[in-house]
């Protein structure tokens, strides 16, 4: 009678429980509701939510087509044709065996080349979004519709150093692609690749973002500004600025590049996009004002490895080094030096040589900025206001002076005297030693080659061998630190002795 008393009191406090529990989560559900957030109702799941829901220890199910996502998104991107006229300075049929068949042939004859590529429509009015190498140098630039009509394309602008341009057709009524954004991406979020690849007609291909925040890709342009979106959805030949959507449609980047491999130079899963976000920015640009318009700091900037974070005290590395300042610029107007290390941009950390870039180039001219600068074992604050930079983009740029090699020894040099700075390009006053010849099995061969002036050795400016040979002899068995001078442009490499 004990025991079935107790039975009668726990099954009373389990009822209570699950009544309280109902009770709990109508008022949750009611709350969740008023205030906007989804909530999920056990029992009423739908069937096909239900199935692609993961089960302990299984991967979730993907959805059986893409097709309700891609569809809408077709009309929005186009083909891009052009056609270019060039003269030729001679015709391989001027060779005496073909003479023979076709006679003598005039010289310089304008002759037509053929482009492809893809673009993505922006405004309904006939507002295109593609690449600049795309059309760059076109005499004439068709753009075909979905629908196959075919429209004359003009270009209201272009921007090298992003490799985009826009262009406008003379449409009304079409269908422009949403933009999205591409701050939030992830590693792993699945993505489509729309264009026109190889002229077979309009493709779509499905893949992941790879990586982001890409830089170093060989691509037009001068001090090209690169943050792109890695993916190995398949891009190939004619996709170059056709659209990279998300799965909600949303365009988040513009089709760009590629590692290609093989005879025709197909996709081997390695592609490049611009993200829309520094895409739709150059875009408004540009409509707005037919270019461009950015800031400039005025100064070339390169890498800081391990290597040379150490030789200059850093704990680890980061920042953007100066490699050299330009004259009058708003970088030597603040106080900036050849040498400093730039470790925040406006209270932000700065990653990379690239990443200061971006920040930099994103700024309009006339903007007040705040710079921390590791100079000489200590952070400076420094104030600079950026000036506007050139439409072939000035500055910041990257010096590709950073380097590591190997074997001091295996490094001959001489006094740099006026005549050798002429034959070099460099200006009389130039100092320093020139590197006569390098040992071709040293490393230091990939840091360095003959010609290069070096200019100072571990922050000691050396303008003959004897104070070369000092700097170095001072440096002992440790790796040194040397600011060489290529054509003008200055950089920072690491070198050091053999067998390190």
């Amino acid at each position: 009678m004990e025991k079935s008393a107790i039975r009668s009191r726990w099954m009373l406090l389990v009822v209570s429980i699950v009544f309280a529990g109902v009770a709990a989560g109508g008022v949750l559900g009611s709350w969740a509701a008023r205030n906007g957030y989804p909530l999920f109702t056990t029992g009423l799941l739908s069937p096909t939510l239900a199935s692609n829901m993961a089960q302990p220890g299984q991967a979730p199910r993907l959805p059986d087509s893409f097709a309700p996502v891609i569809q809408p998104d077709l009309p929005g991107v186009v083909s891009i044709s052009t056609t270019t006229v060039i003269k030729r300075s001679g015709s391989p049929f001027n060779d005496p065996f073909f003479q023979q068949f076709f006679g003598q042939q005039p010289q310089g004859v304008p002759q037509k080349e053929y482009g492809l590529g893809s673009g993505v429509i922006v405004q309904s009015d006939g507002i295109i979004l593609t690449n600049n190498h795309v059309v760059h140098g076109a005499d004439d630039i068709r753009v075909t519709l979905h629908d196959q009509r075919s429209f004359k394309a003009k270009v209201l602008g272009t921007d090298l150093r992003t490799d985009l341009a826009v262009l406008k057709i003379d449409a009304t009524g079409l269908t422009a692609l949403p933009l999205g954004a591409s701050t939030n991406l992830r590693v792993g979020d699945i993505v489509f690749a729309i264009g026109n690849p190889f002229n077979v007609g309009e493709t779509v291909t499905m893949g992941i973002i790879s990586a982001k925040g890409r830089a170093n890709v060989s691509i037009e342009g001068p001090n090209s500004i690169q943050d792109f979106i890695q993916t190995d959805a398949a891009i190939n030949p004619g996709n170059s600025g056709g659209a990279l959507i998300d799965t909600k449609g949303q365009v988040i980047g513009i089709n760009t590049a590629i590692v290609s491999g093989g005879r025709e130079g197909g996709s081997i899963g390695i592609g490049f996009a611009i993200p829309i976000d520094l895409a739709k920015s150059v875009m408004e640009q540009i409509i707005a004002h037919g270019k461009v318009i950015r800031g400039q700091l005025g100064v070339f900037i390169q890498a800081v490895s391990p290597e040379i974070a150490q030789q200059f005290g850093l704990t680890k590395a980061e920042g953007a080094l100066v490699a050299s300042v330009q004259p009058d610029s708003a970088a030597a107007k603040a106080g900036i030096k050849q040498g400093d290390i730039i470790l925040k941009f406006n209270g932000q950390p700065v990653a990379n040589n690239n990443e200061l870039l971006l920040k930099v180039s994103q700024t309009p001219p006339g903007t007040v900025v705040h710079l921390d600068v590791f100079r000489g074992g200590k952070t400076l604050p420094i104030t600079a206001t950026l000036e506007e930079a050139s439409a072939a983009g000035t500055g910041p740029g990257s010096s590709q002076g950073a380097g590591q090699g190997s074997a001091r020894e295996a490094l001959k040099v001489q006094t740099l005297t006026a005549d050798i700075a002429n034959q070099l390009g460099l200006p009389p006053r130039t100092t320093g030693v020139v590197v006569t010849s390098i040992d071709p099995t040293s490393p230091a061969a990939d840091a360095l080659q003959r010609g290069v002036v070096i200019q100072e050795v571990n922050h000691r400016k050396v303008a003959n061998i004897t104070e070369y040979d000092q700097a170095v002899q001072a440096a002992g068995t440790k790796p040194v630190l040397l600011l060489v001078n290529m054509r003008g442009q200055t950089g920072y490499v690491v070198i050091s002795p053999s067998g390190q």
